[in-house]
């Protein structure tokens, strides 16, 4: 199991740092696109220095735990991230929209503002986003394990033992 700490602690720490900091979490809202892509690392890091042939199970395992870590750092940085910066991405956001339709940025903005911004939402928001890194960073881990593993399951068998004695004699 120690052999699949460190391509998993890889793997979760850079999904964990690319889904906080902002404008390039952005990316997440692409079907967690940093969640997966942390699960295949994670698989591809184990794969490449291990012996023996990585199994599904062993990619499932390392993307579950890249997705741990990863919600872990998202959770603890997401957090006080998002707090700082919401106010700014709120803005930013309002502004594209209002270029495009005043009425549905009022419309937006009359929203944010029911919402608020309290540390409450904040929490369950990363908890979700939390459990969503878990989730995709597994199935990342599962297609980086079929993706990467190319050698074939199991040792190769033994050549058979000589035949000592004439045609049809039996060796033990």
């Amino acid at each position: 199991m120690n052999n699949k700490v460190k391509p998993a602690l890889i793997g979760g720490v850079l999904l964990g740092l690319l889904s906080v900091i902002p404008f390039v979490n952005a990316l997440n809202v692409c079907c967690c696109l940093w969640a997966i892509l942390g699960g295949m690392l994670a698989s591809y890091l184990y794969i490449k220095n291990s012996p023996v042939p990585a199994t599904p199970g062993d990619g499932a395992i390392l993307g579950a735990l890249a997705g741990v870590i990863g919600a872990v750092i998202s959770i603890i940085l997401g957090i006080p991230i998002n707090y700082a910066m919401g106010p700014t991405m709120r803005n930013l956001l309002l502004g594209l929209v209002e270029n495009m339709d005043r009425q549905q940025a009022e419309m937006m903005r009359r929203q944010l503002e029911m919402s608020g911004d309290s540390i409450a939402a904040l929490i369950i928001n990363a908890l979700i986003l939390g459990f969503l890194l878990f989730i995709f960073s597994l199935i990342g881990g599962l297609i980086g394990a079929a993706l990467f593993e190319k050698r074939k399951g199991g040792a190769t068998p033994p050549p058979p033992p000589p035949m000592t004695g004439g045609p049809g004699a039996y060796a033990p």
